[in-house]
């Protein structure tokens, strides 16, 4: 083991991968599935924290990145969407943690990459969004694991990819940004008792590829991501926090490092680790961690490898997994916890 300040390198995956989903599983271990390594995988694998190792699992039906995985109630990981090669993906898969197997359910109604799943109070899955293969969409279902269907619910407001989706304390699913031909900063909330989009406040800044944050507070941090799709080093440090209460964004402190494609989790003490990303130029190794009391931004230490599109995952330890991602164009396997 490698230990640099804040981080332990720990056992590498078995597979390189980026666009993965990461799940933590009700027994504690974390479920690394499908993602990219020069071509759509199918292959998973666990990490057991007890053990600090990769174990590999049962392979997906079929190959997939950039789709969503959602832990359901009854334990099962729900896979959805994603791409796989130039073929946008409509179909569905469930993970059984006692058998280690997936096994092929119904099919979204709309095939959809680069999307968003969020697991509403009632036990449902909400899907909204994404690319569809020609356009990005307006469309939302919902999965219903008791009956193992899916059913149209209402349509956001603006078509759009690249989004984030925020289940706020109410119940109600906060949906921000995103691209739709250009990339936008309209929100909307999705109401799970009228299956109904609301269109709330905007954010102040144009944003894709950024990340949100629910707070202890109730509020919601957004930070980073691209403002302007036609210029890849369109990247921005900017942060903004959302009160469900009023529907209004406002400013919060400036991250020290403009970042796309990086990951955010709220640690135990309700500050916000912000790790790796792309900043304009390359992939990078820094972090930093955000305080609401505060609302500013403070430098960690370094990861020791360059990430973007990798995960990160809090273990019921309170520790960070962080793992894989793409490195400036080499794809990784490497491991850290912080």
């Amino acid at each position: 083991m490698t230990l640099y300040l804040g981080w332990t390198t720990i056992a590498n995956m078995n597979v390189v991968r980026y666009a993965h989903t990461a799940s933590i599983l009700a027994n504690g271990k974390v479920l690394a599935a499908a993602g990219c390594n020069s071509a759509a995988t199918n292959s998973a694998e666990l990490y057991d924290p007890s053990a600090g190792n990769w174990t590999i699992t049962g392979n997906l039906a079929v190959a997939r990145e950039f789709h969503t995985a959602s832990v359901l109630s009854n334990g099962k990981v729900l896979a959805a969407g994603g791409s796989s090669g130039s073929s946008t993906l409509a179909s569905a898969e469930l993970y059984d943690p006692s058998t280690g197997s997936w096994i092929n359910i119904g099919n979204m109604n709309t095939g959809r990459e680069r999307f968003t799943a969020s697991i509403l109070t009632n036990g449902k899955v909400l899907v909204n969004g994404g690319w569809s293969g020609s356009d990005e969409t307006a469309s939302a279902e919902l999965y219903n694991s008791s009956t193992g269907g899916w059913t149209n619910t209402g349509n956001l407001n603006s078509k759009r990819q690249r989004h984030t989706a925020t289940l706020l304390a109410n119940g109600k699913v906060l949906v921000a940004g995103g691209y739709n031909g250009a990339v936008i900063n309209s929100a909307e909330l999705y109401d799970p008792s009228t299956g109904s989009w609301a269109i709330t406040g905007s954010m102040n800044i144009l944003r894709e590829y950024h990340t949100a944050t629910l707070l202890g507070n109730g509020k919601v941090l957004v930070a980073g991501g691209s403002n302007n799709d036609a210029s890849y080093s369109a990247v921005v440090n900017s942060a903004e926090l959302y009160d469900p209460l009023t529907g209004n964004w406002t400013i919060t402190g400036s991250m020290n490092v403009a970042r796309k494609y990086h990951t955010a989790a709220v640690l135990a003490n309700g500050k916000v680790l912000v790790t790796g990303g792309y900043n304009g130029s390359n992939d990078v190794t820094s972090a930093e961690v955000y305080d609401p009391s505060t609302g500013n931004w403070t430098t960690t230490g370094n990861m020791n490898v360059s990430r973007e599109y990798h995960t990160a995952t809090i273990l019921a330890n309170g520790r960070v997994l962080v793992a894989g991602g793409n490195n400036n164009g080499a794809t990784v396997n490497s491991v850290q916890l912080y």
